[in-house]
């Protein structure tokens, strides 16, 4: 995964070896049995889920529409024209709601 240097990356547990690649990152710090974490660490990770949530909630809307969730066995050509429609119903959604 390449990223500009200055772009700010928020990411969860699962890409725990991109803080080596990539500087700016922002990650949640894990806790196991021995370390605990501190109040300061759960109230970093909670700053950080809350800044991840809106594009998860996004993500698990494609998964709905079945754009992302499934293989996609139509025309490769129109895939992006039917995930940006898709991208389009949504944020109508939003700014009704």
């Amino acid at each position: 995964m390449r990223l500009h240097p200055e772009t700010k990356a928020v990411a969860d547990s699962a890409y725990q070896g991109l803080q080596k690649r990539h500087a700016n990152t922002d990650m949640p710090k894990k806790r196991n049995k021995k370390n605990p974490l501190s109040a300061s660490d759960k109230e970093r990770n909670r700053a950080i889920s809350s800044e991840r949530a809106p594009c998860e909630n996004v993500i698990a809307m494609l998964k709905r529409f079945k754009i992302i969730a499934d293989r996609y066995r139509n025309r490769r050509r129109r895939f992006g024209l039917r995930f940006f429609l898709i991208a389009a119903i949504y944020n109508m959604e939003i700014k009704t709601a």
